[in-house]
């Protein structure tokens, strides 16, 4: 078995705030691997844009560690950071506010470059960002102009440009199409496809588009309210999920087909997501799982291997795939 590129252990982020402590991200683990891309989905403020600011140490953990080639960043002093940091870059998630406006385009995108001063003259500079833009679908005379003259679509593609200039290896998008049109978002998750295979890259995806992360990902998590539910090759997940959250998750998606989705089962959960702050022993999801038992709201489910490369974190897990299986027998 390979290495990971990326192994997250036990990595927690919390917040301090007037009600409490917000555990935004409360015991994650993940491995990546060279070349993969592993979406993450979940509801809104599930914790997923947290995770992966920390994970690249915008945020600095409240606890856990993260190995990059084997080697932990989290314990790496400030100087060190640095020369790791080349190699760890994110696309944001609001093209309008991720690019500064009173810049050029020349300048947005070297600023990488001038950070770590990896370039000898401004010859040089230029003649990598014309590069940069030009693998992103831009062209050289879009180099001089501000970002409020781009379209959606195009800051985004300026907004991956960047994460470009310095080679890395890992790139956490963090709702990267979001923001913009349907029209465009396909022709954004193909470049980033196309640039993958080009440059050999590696994706932490987070989306709520879940048949587009679906399309783009190996692997695909699921997080509710800090915790990870369930991780898995993209299409066993989709095709066989484990945990109910993933089950009414998917049960959301549309069918492109009016026959298949006029008899398809809904799954509606009841209430509302619960407050992240001071969360109760158990599992996260106990208040509005159809499964739930006694055992589920004292203790906290184990993230453990269900079946072969199949994770879940679900006190049943195993008794419902047994159910699921013997249902379609």
């Amino acid at each position: 078995m390979m290495e990971p590129l990326i192994s997250i252990k036990n990595l927690k982020k919390h917040f301090h705030v007037s009600g409490g402590v917000l555990k935004a991200v409360d015991g994650m683990n993940l491995d990546i691997y060279e070349g993969e891309t592993v979406g993450l989905v979940g509801e809104s403020g599930c914790g997923k844009s947290t995770a992966g600011r920390t994970i690249v140490r915008i945020y600095e953990p409240t606890e856990g560690r993260l190995f990059y080639k084997g080697k932990d960043i989290y314990t790496l002093s400030r100087k060190e950071m640095h020369e790791v940091r080349r190699n760890f870059q994110m696309i944001f998630q609001d093209p309008y506010a991720s690019l500064n406006p009173r810049m050029t385009v020349l300048d947005i995108v070297a600023e990488p470059l001038d950070v770590h001063g990896i370039y000898k003259n401004s010859e040089e500079r230029k003649k990598r960002v014309m590069e940069l833009l030009q693998l992103v679908g831009l062209s050289e005379e879009h180099a001089m102009r501000f970002p409020h003259e781009f379209s959606g679509g195009q800051r985004q593609r300026i907004g991956i440009a960047r994460a470009l200039a310095l080679n890395p290896k890992f790139i956490v998008c963090d709702e990267p199409i979001s923001a913009l049109d349907v029209s465009i978002q396909a022709q954004v998750v193909n470049l980033l496809k196309d640039l993958q295979d080009k440059l050999g890259l590696t994706y932490l995806f987070i989306a709520h588009d879940l048949s587009m992360v679906r399309y783009i990902s190996d692997r695909v998590g699921v997080m509710y309210l800090g915790h990870m539910m369930e991780l898995a090759d993209a299409e066993e997940l989709y095709n066989e999920p484990l945990h109910p959250y993933t089950m009414a998750l998917l049960s959301a998606i549309p069918i492109p087909d009016p026959d298949i989705q006029r008899n398809r089962k809904r799954i509606v959960l009841e209430g509302d997501v619960p407050s992240p702050i001071n969360p109760k022993e158990g599992c996260r999801f106990v208040e509005r799982c159809p499964y739930a038992i006694q055992k589920c709201r004292d203790i906290t489910p184990e993230f453990e291997e269900i079946k072969d490369r199949h994770y879940a974190a679900c006190h049943r897990a195993k008794e419902l795939m047994e159910n699921n299986s013997k249902s379609k027998i």
